[in-house]
């Protein structure tokens, strides 16, 4: 059952890369009292997540916090250390947070799972955001498969 507005985001627990090592996430932590602007992609590295979805989180960082939002987290089953090395290549640091789901069981627990099996990437996750302030859900944009339209940072600051 993929989670609506209202929803509390699953209690679970994610990875960041660190400078010593991977760093568990809880989620009932990490987003407990903040307004966390959280979007979710297929794969690091993959054209559109590279080229258009995480650049414009890092690109709109500042905006987006100018709208109340603490934190900004990009999640993707990846382990930490491509989700790490990613978000350096972006220049994501101190910009957006980058969780990784490396099985996969948060895209899972919250109904957004996908099977990119074709394409030679297992089971990953839909490309997603959502505002979740104090663990909740109030806004989600789920993206129709192939599509780039409700789920980037920009769609997001209409959202706030």
């Amino acid at each position: 059952m993929t989670i609506s507005v209202g929803d509390r985001i699953p209690s679970m627990t994610l990875t960041k890369a660190t400078a010593e090592g991977p760093q568990p996430v809880e989620t009932d932590e990490f987003f407990a009292g903040r307004k966390v602007a959280l979007f979710a992609v297929p794969g690091a590295f993959t054209p559109t997540c590279s080229a258009r979805h995480l650049p414009g989180y890092v690109e709109k960082a500042a905006e987006l916090k100018g709208k109340g939002v603490d934190e900004i987290a990009c999640v993707s089953v990846n382990d930490a250390f491509v989700m790490g090395a990613w978000g350096n290549q972006a220049g994501a640091e101190g910009k957006v947070t980058m969780l990784a789901d490396g099985n996969g069981a948060f895209a899972e627990a919250v109904g957004l799972d996908a099977d990119f099996s074709k394409f030679g990437m297992g089971k990953r996750s839909q490309r997603w955001s959502a505002i979740v302030e104090d663990g909740v859900v109030q806004s989600l944009n789920v993206e129709e498969p192939g599509a780039f339209s409700v789920s980037g940072a920009d769609y997001m600051l209409g959202q706030l």
